[in-house]
């Protein structure tokens, strides 16, 4: 009784702490399964971050498609002029836009998957979307910025391109990744992973020792009422075998 007025006890804590954002929970109760660290968001910080998540993700999609119209572009025209317009707006996309809103991608992301049920490693889709989109980020700071740069520094020397891979690669492949994350996002395929399915073992495990345990708590009351019910009534003899015999 006093372990679960400490349960108790602690859930409620939980739920005055998730009205800031977050809940930081200890028992089980309050840590369902799929969520890392006992930490799990309450639903006005988790439509918050989706929010978030989904600006991001749509901003950087939209990005990578400017991007590529202007690599295109600098690439086809045969306009000097029209060239070092479309490397300059690249570089200024490139320098401003592209890894804030990369880091926003990923880092909305993380409590997404560690806040819900969903779990960073325990679904294949999200596990996948989430390496993709740390590599994309990657290849973004160190492959897609200094092409662009490199590209921009020609042509304010008055050089032409002669090498357009380095505008038109990045923004490609790019592409290519977010279309693809954006579609396994939708169709959340694959199932679980290896750690996924040892969790939903452990899980139902639990719940049929728990479904095994009930049956024999329920006889052991019994047992402990009917005692409990033969004492009382040898005491009840007792006493009036007692009256009985004052009576006489």
């Amino acid at each position: 009784m006093q372990q679960r007025s400490v349960q108790v006890k602690e859930v409620k804590a939980c739920h005055v702490a998730s009205t800031h954002g977050y809940s930081l929970c200890q028992t089980p109760l309050a840590a369902p399964m799929g969520t890392v660290f006992h930490v799990k968001l309450s639903r006005p910080a988790r439509r918050a971050t989706l929010v978030v998540h989904v600006v991001g993700a749509a901003g950087w999609l939209g990005l990578t498609l400017g991007l590529l119209a202007l690599a295109l572009t600098a690439i086809t025209t045969q306009s000097p002029a029209v060239v070092e317009a479309a490397v300059r707006s690249m570089k200024v996309f490139t320098d401003w836009l592209v890894i804030p809103l990369a880091l926003i991608t990923l880092l909305s992301g993380l409590p997404l998957s560690l806040g819900t049920p969903w779990g960073l490693a325990k679904h294949r889709w999200v596990y996948t979307k989430f390496w993709l989109t740390l590599a994309t980020t990657a290849a973004s700071a160190f492959a897609l910025r200094p092409g662009v740069n490199d590209s921009a520094a020609t042509v304010a020397a008055g050089n032409p391109i002669t090498d357009p891979s380095g505008l038109i690669a990045g923004p490609i492949v790019s592409l290519s990744a977010y279309v693809f994350m954006t579609v396994i996002s939708v169709l959340k395929p694959w199932g679980l992973t290896r750690r996924g399915r040892k969790q939903r073992e452990r899980k139902q495990r639990g719940q049929q020792q728990r479904g095994q345990k009930e049956p024999g708590q329920k006889e052991r009351g019994q047992k402990q009422r009917g005692s409990a019910d033969e004492q009382r009534a040898s005491t009840h003899k007792r006493v009036d075998d007692e009256d009985v015999r004052q009576t006489a």
